[in-house]
C-alpha cells in the first residue's frame, strides 16, 4: 500500500514508535517522516498543526489505550484486591514486562513539557484518581488512598526508567508483582 494511503491509525502507530524512541525533542520531522514512510507534506495533511499536533494525537491515543487496558481492569467486578491484581497484570502487559517506556514520561522533558502538559496531566490524574477510588473502596481513607495511588504511579514510572536504564526488567517485574499487596497493606 502506498504510504499516502495509510489509514490514520497506522500512521499514529508509527508516530507512537517514533516518539517512544526519541521523545518529543528528538522526534524531528525528518525522523517522523522516516518512521511513517510519509513525506512532510503528507504528515501535514494529516496533522496540520505539525509535530505538536502529532505528539498530542499520540498522547491522546496512549491515554485512551491505557484507560482501556489498565484502568479498565480497575473498573471490572470483583473485590478491590482482585481488581488490583488485574491492574498489575494489565500493567505488565501494557509495558511488555517493563521493556516499553511510558510515553507520558518521555513527553515531560524539554520542550514537550510545556507543549504537552495538559495531555500528560490528564493521563496521570486519571490513573491516580481511578486507583485511589479502588483503594477507598478497600476501606482506606480518602487522603491516604490518594497518597498511595500517587506513590504507586511514581513507583511504576521509576521502575520503567530503571528497567530502561539498566536494560533489565527485573525491578519492574518485582514491583508489579508486589503492587497489589503493597497498596492494600
Amino acid at each position: 500500500m502506498p504510504a499516502t494511503l495509510q489509514p490514520k491509525s497506522q500512521i499514529l502507530n508509527s508516530l507512537v514508535r517514533a516518539f517512544r524512541r526519541n521523545g518529543y525533542d528528538g522526534a524531528s520531522l525528518s525522523r517522523l517522516s522516516d518512521e511513517t514512510g510519509l513525506k512532510r507534506a503528507s504528515l501535514y495533511h494529516h496533522f496540520p498543526g505539525g509535530k505538536e499536533e502529532m505528539a498530542r494525537a499520540v498522547l491522546i491515543s496512549a491515554n485512551t489505550n491505557f484507560q482501556e487496558a489498565v484502568l479498565g481492569a480497575l473498573d471490572q467486578p470483583g473485590t478491590p484486591k482482585q481488581r488490583l491484581v488485574a491492574m498489575a497484570a494489565a500493567l505488565s502487559n501494557f509495558y511488555d514486562g517493563g521493556k516499553e517506556t511510558c510515553l507520558l514520561a518521555l513527553m515531560t522533558t524539554g520542550e514537550g513539557r510545556e507543549v504537552l502538559a495538559p495531555q500528560v496531566r490528564e493521563g496521570l490524574t486519571g490513573w491516580i484518581n481511578t486507583l485511589a477510588s479502588v483503594l477507598e473502596q478497600a476501606g482506606q481513607p480518602q487522603a491516604s488512598a490518594r497518597e498511595r495511588a500517587q506513590d504507586a504511579v511514581a513507583r511504576v514510572q521509576g521502575a520503567l526508567v530503571l528497567s530502561r536504564g539498566l536494560g533489565d526488567t527485573k525491578a519492574f517485574e518485582r514491583l508489579v508483582a508486589r503492587l497489589p499487596h503493597d497498596l492494600l497493606a
